[in-house]
């Protein structure tokens, strides 16, 4: 189940920032079922990413579904910001049915560990680069809302997809 922000505990969790992944205390098979479990949570709740810390972990760790493509992502850190912003609009697994325009650089860099604890570096630009910053966000305790120029009620259609 997503943690929201409707339940003040859930929030107050979802406002810390997520502790560092600390890969010798998770064997292979359990880091697979995080993100198995993970995955799974994001598609029924037609995301396109999610973090740990969304599911009640207390862990550095997001995962992301994006132009076909999946992504796994432990302890990342956003290293590199382009000077080029984008406004666009957002909204959240975690925030229900509010939505708002949230101004974030257009391409970025983003560096940290896949399932194998293995050092990995992504250049990314356009939706995948606000999912990536959008979910660091998270894990940060930052949530979109904190961002976000204006926010409006909205009703989510069963093809809209929450970041």
């Amino acid at each position: 189940m997503i943690w929201t922000i409707n339940d003040k505990e859930q929030e107050k969790f979802l406002r810390r920032k997520a502790s560092e992944f600390d890969f010798s205390k998770h064997g292979k098979k359990e880091i697979r079922e995080i993100i198995k479990t993970m995955r799974v949570e994001m598609t029924k709740a037609i995301g396109l990413g999610l973090s740990a810390n969304q599911l009640g972990l207390d862990m550095r760790l997001f995962v992301a579904k994006v132009e076909g493509k999946q992504y796994a992502i432990f302890n990342p850190e956003i290293t590199k910001l382009s000077k080029e912003r984008v406004l666009m609009e957002e909204g959240c697994l975690s925030v229900p049915e509010l939505y708002g325009v949230v101004e974030r650089p257009e391409k970025i860099t983003i560096e940290g560990f896949d399932a194998n604890a293995k050092k990995i570096k992504i250049k990314a630009w356009g939706i995948l680069a606000r999912v990536f910053q959008h979910e660091t966000d998270h894990l940060n305790g930052i949530l979109f809302i904190d961002k976000a120029k204006s926010l409006h009620k909205y009703e989510l259609h069963s093809q809209d997809q929450k970041i």
